[in-house]
């Protein structure tokens, strides 16, 4: 009985490898134990909406990326200067943003005038501010990355609004730094929640990479802002910077 038993087992034994083999050599045959391939955690930026074959059209085309709860508020260290940058932005998108741009989860402004906010914040100054070379100098390298990253694929290595998405023909109408003078609060207003068809950077960016890319952008409009000569003294700006440009305040 014993050597019948045997035998079946290693029958069995043999013919469940055999099972798991396949000609595929992408595959990873017969998962005994499926959970320990695919994690069945959400992970982001992954269509659920048709998983190992079943397809769910309820999900379909739903992000899965998670944001932090609304009103909530990270923690920033002790730095106080640091702390106050990094404060939720206490201006509010326009009226129309849940719409045009997405934003329909944020609270709005409710000023008929769809503007309002981008019209105030011409009045915000950006909270970095550069105060020496090295200082600057690791500034724009940073903002040199976040630009490549974030911008580089429709504005333009430099910045001239002929980026390979536009040179493609998929966007028009992104505009050329040098030629463009609204103030830098607006600067930082347009990449944190959108403009006419550039969308919303908010959950890409935090503030204080944002108002670093403020600074970069301004050195499209004046190729000396955030230069220091050898003295250590702000280099004055060029005849070509744009006429309100903010570069030596």
């Amino acid at each position: 009985m014993k050597v019948k038993f045997k035998a079946f087992a290693q029958i069995s034994v043999v013919a469940l490898l055999a099972a798991a083999c396949t000609s595929d050599p992408d595959s990873s045959g017969l998962e005994y134990m499926p959970d320990m391939y695919r994690s069945p955690a959400i992970e982001p930026y992954v269509d659920y909406g048709e998983v190992r074959g079943q397809e769910n059209k309820d999900f379909k085309m739903r992000l899965s990326a998670m944001t932090p709860p609304k009103y909530t508020i990270p923690y920033w260290g002790t730095d106080s200067a640091t702390v106050h940058t990094m404060l939720p932005y206490w201006r509010k998108a326009g009226s129309a943003f849940g719409q045009t741009h997405g934003l329909y989860a944020n609270d709005l402004s409710m000023n008929p005038d769809v503007d309002f906010e981008y019209k105030a914040a011409a009045a915000d100054l950006n909270p970095i501010k550069l105060v020496s070379k090295e200082q600057a100098d690791k500034l724009f390298e940073q903002a040199k990355k976040l630009y490549q990253i974030n911008c580089n694929h429709c504005h333009g290595e430099k910045g001239d609004g002929n980026g390979p998405m536009v040179a493609s023909g998929a966007y028009t109408g992104v505009p050329d730094y040098k030629n463009l003078t609204i103030a830098e609060g607006q600067m930082f207003y347009s990449i944190y929640y959108g403009r006419n068809m550039m969308g919303s950077h908010a959950s890409l960016l935090n503030k204080r990479e944002i108002w670093t890319l403020v600074h970069y952008i301004k050195r499209f409009q004046d190729a000396n802002y955030g230069m220091f000569d050898e003295n250590g003294n702000r280099v004055a700006a060029t005849a070509s910077a744009p006429a309100d440009s903010t570069a030596n305040k």
